[in-house]
């Protein structure tokens, strides 16, 4: 179970970097980011920032600005939380919005074929009788003695 310590200090973190990159980090190759998450290690060594660029497409240079910031926000984050070690930090772009989308899509195909199933059991006729299992007859009752 994670320590309450470290995360109250993520999440802390993720204000600091947040509240960074809207108003201090003035760099134009930084997109509309989000900060979505951040995760400590149990030491409060290293810290992974995870974070989602709203119409990042390939030629994003969303990355290489977070990595020339990374310093400042560092330090930064030491001042304010009054900690002897600021922690490393790692900037990783967050893949939730891919998985959703990777989720959507297969409750879609899902969706799709319990349509295409309920289309052709409309016209479907049982191939024996409506319900194959044998039931005790009311005179086979009285036979047994």
């Amino acid at each position: 179970m994670p320590n309450p310590r470290v995360n109250k200090l993520a999440e802390q973190i993720k204000m600091i970097t947040a509240e960074m990159l809207e108003r201090r980090i003035k760099d134009p190759r930084l997109g509309f980011i989000t900060i979505t998450d951040v995760r400590l290690t149990g030491d409060s060594r290293d810290a992974t920032i995870f974070y989602t660029v709203l119409g990042a497409g390939e030629d994003d240079e969303t990355p290489q600005a977070l990595e020339s910031a990374k310093g400042l926000i560092r330090s930064t984050i030491g001042k304010r939380l009054g900690l002897r070690f600021a922690p490393t930090l790692a900037f990783v772009p967050d893949a939730t919005p891919e998985a959703a989308k990777a989720i959507e899509d297969l409750l879609a195909r899902a969706q799709a074929g319990d349509a295409e199933v309920a289309r052709q059991r409309e016209n479907a006729a049982y191939a024996g009788e409506a319900d194959p299992y044998r039931k005790p007859h009311e005179d086979d009752e009285g036979d047994e003695g």
